[in-house]
């Protein structure tokens, strides 16, 4: 979330995330072509950057920023952006992650879309987005505001698209994000020290904790995948103990190169099914809501929480001192960390924005340093300037220190859903069907590897 006072390298976390979040997505090959005409772009020599100049302005602004802190940085920010620009209104629809994806291909696909809106970095979403032109070009503006100072080209990475949709990870600027982001492991410390445990070291103490929470009555792990795509998050975190890096990013950015049908990833979909049969998740969690399962924890019932540290905010609220959070342990207690993350969900602005100027302008202010500070103050993890903060010791800081050892370390591995226009579906609703044991692991894999190599293989 920010740097805490003694962890002075917290302020290369960023500079770091270059050399190590998406040099996984390495994956992904680095140039950047020019975007060809028929590319929505603003004109370099058109941009202007005087919001006071722009005259009676109204935004509306779409975005998934419902929850506590999330929620709190949004409204002072909006606020603080009014009382400095009164010219520029905004009118801000916030929905939730599922209902801002369900509504936003509907509203780009009109007449009158909003003028910012937050959109999945994935293929299905902002890839989609792109190749229909219904987003517009950044690179203008990152150039008139320094965005490509700010931001390291790791981070910037995560919102590019060449022109046609198809490369992830290149080509042109679509949208600029807030947070950083880790998967890790939330855990209730007076839980662990009721059972006798302290934080587990390697992945062998992990399940070791799962089991002794078992016996002991509590629940393991709380869960929810009513929603889906939450098991994608436990998947990952499992998927990162058994198969290396590397193939994890290539999956991920749907290169070609590697193959869901590998003993590695067959070990990780047994354990995931292992994990059901030894009842380490909650009862009824296929049935059970991802606000819910969180909330559950927040109220005590749940020793661990495989989540992201987007719920920090609220999490901390519920338990204060009680929780904790950490990277997933690796095999040994000193093997080098893997763990899903990377950055929120960035703003773009829509193509049919008659406002790109206010638009832009808006993004800028909501993502500089005095935004970073007010990210901080709300409990959430800023993305930039993240060794310029300072933190209290406790949860913040165990966020802190888990994403700043991360990415000093190349830990950070792209999400699953990344891979194909369809994979978020395929994954999430495979995912489901083995927790069900509707699906054996092979079947599972092999869902994965037709969807995935279809795409890989047709996609240049």
């Amino acid at each position: 979330m920010i740097a805490p006072k003694r962890q002075p390298r917290g302020s290369r976390t960023l500079v770091l995330l270059a050399a190590g979040a998406l040099a996984l997505a390495g994956c992904a090959p680095g140039s950047s072509a020019p975007p060809p005409a028929a590319t929505p772009q603003a004109s370099a020599s058109a941009v202007r950057t005087d919001p006071a100049s722009l005259g009676e302005v109204t935004l509306n602004v779409w975005d998934q920023e419902v929850r506590g802190g999330q929620a709190a940085q949004m409204e002072q920010l909006n606020k603080a952006f009014q009382a400095k620009y009164p010219n520029i209104k905004l009118k801000r629809t916030s929905r939730s992650f599922d209902d801002l994806n369900t509504t936003l291909r509907l509203a780009l696909s009109g007449n009158e879309p909003p003028d910012v809106v937050e959109a999945n970095n994935g293929r299905s979403s902002m890839g989609a987005f792109v190749k229909a032109g219904q987003l517009l070009a950044l690179d203008p503006y990152a150039e008139a505001y320094g965005w490509k100072s700010r931001y390291p080209d790791s981070v910037l990475r995560y919102s590019r698209y060449s022109a046609d949709g198809k490369l992830f990870g290149e080509g042109n600027l679509y949208g600029l994000p807030q947070v950083g982001e880790v998967v890790g492991l939330f855990y209730n410390k007076s839980k662990l020290t009721k059972l006798g445990l302290e934080p587990p070291k390697a992945w062998a103490e992990f399940e070791a904790a799962l089991a002794k929470a078992k016996a002991g009555g509590e629940v393991p792990m709380q869960f929810g995948n009513l929603d889906k795509w939450p098991a994608v998050h436990v998947f990952g975190t499992v998927q990162g103990r058994n198969v290396p890096a590397e193939q994890i990013g290539t999956l991920a950015f749907g290169r070609k190169g590697a193959s869901w049908n590998t003993p590695e990833n067959t070990k990780a979909a047994e354990q995931l099914v292992t994990w059901v049969n030894d009842g380490y998740f909650a009862k009824g969690f296929n049935g059970q809501g991802y606000d819910a399962a969180w909330q559950a924890f927040g109220k005590g019932q749940g020793v661990f929480l495989i989540a992201g540290t987007w719920l920090l905010a609220d999490l901390e609220k519920a338990l204060g001192d009680d929780l904790g959070f950490m990277l997933p342990p690796g095999a040994t207690a000193d093997a080098a960390p893997v763990a899903t993350g990377g950055t929120g969900l960035p703003f773009a602005i829509t193509a049919k924005s008659p406002h790109p100027d206010a638009a832009a302008a808006y993004i800028d202010f909501i993502t500089n340093a005095d935004a970073m500070k007010v990210l901080t103050e709300t409990g959430n993890l800023p993305v930039a300037d993240t060794g310029a903060q300072t933190v209290k010791e406790g949860p913040q800081q165990d966020v802190f220190t888990a994403f700043g050892t991360a990415t000093e370390k190349n830990g950070l591995v792209p999400y699953l859903d990344y891979a194909t226009p369809t994979f978020a579906d395929t994954l999430g609703a495979a995912l489901q069907d083995l927790l069900a044991g509707k699906a054996k692991p092979q079947e599972f894999l092999d869902t994965l590897e037709k969807d995935y190599k279809t795409f890989a293989e047709s996609n240049g």
